[in-house]
């Protein structure tokens, strides 16, 4: 995939053959991304914790130490964000289930041409692109109507309130549609606050964005809380 701006993207792959992994890792780095690996499990939640920066990564399922379901359900309890692309010699419906309902963006079988996985990773990132990247104007959210651009949003003809960091954090949410946001990537990526605290503001502000988009806040609809890890926002099954 050619990189269509001055931005370097980076890689993590995991895969425990060596000669796919040097080639995956070879093919990737001519297309100028900045590739790390890693070979089993273990290894490859280390690199997640370790790097800065990560774009996508290439799981292999079947991996010494650590499968890759482990490592995919283990990465969301670090608060690893980067989408996952799945990589198997399983070829059975039930794996892919297995993988996809732990979180998966896409799912590739051996054996796999390069090109059209390189096909794959650049359509998961372009899905998954973070808000800054990911230009968004106006989105719908039932009756309620948010634009981005000009901090607007209404009701109807009722003009709703939000604070600039509560369009902030909806537009994450929605960024992040459909899969489960920790609240340490929104303290990272909202708050601009990368430790490990413990806070009860993110909390509050959710309550408050649900007041304002929830047609019952006690109930909500749309931004659900995932006991013990964070939010998800989800409005598929509303018709939006």
């Amino acid at each position: 995939m050619a990189k269509t701006t001055e931005r370097t993207y980076h890689m993590l792959i995991v895969e425990d053959d060596d000669d796919i992994l040097m080639g995956l890792r070879d093919y990737f780095d001519m297309q100028e991304f900045e590739v790390e690996t890693a070979s089993d499990g273990e290894e490859a939640l280390e690199q997640m914790k370790s790097m800065e920066d990560c774009d996508v990564v290439l799981l292999d399922v079947m991996l010494p130490k650590k499968d890759g379901f482990q490592v995919l359900e283990e990465s969301q309890q670090i608060g690893f964000s980067a989408p996952v692309i799945m990589i198997t010699a399983r070829g059975e419906q039930e794996s892919k289930l297995k993988g996809f309902g732990l979180g998966a963006d896409d799912y590739v079988t051996k054996p796999f041409n390069v090109e059209e996985l390189a096909a794959r990773v650049k359509a998961v990132m372009q899905r998954t692109m973070p808000p800054s990247e990911a230009p968004m104007d106006v989105y719908e959210i039932g009756e309620v109507e948010v634009n981005f651009t000009t901090h607007e949003a209404f009701r109807g003809d009722e003009e709703i309130n939000f604070t600039a960091l509560e369009f902030d954090i909806l537009r994450y949410l929605i960024q992040h549609k459909g899969r489960t946001v920790t609240r340490k990537q929104l303290l990272r990526d909202v708050w601009g606050i990368d430790e490990n605290i413990i806070t009860r503001t993110i909390d509050r502000h959710m309550a408050s964005v649900r007041k304002k988009i929830e047609p019952d806040p006690s109930s909500p609809t749309y931004i659900e809380t995932v006991y013990g890890i964070g939010y998800r926002f989800d409005d598929s099954n509303t018709g939006a």
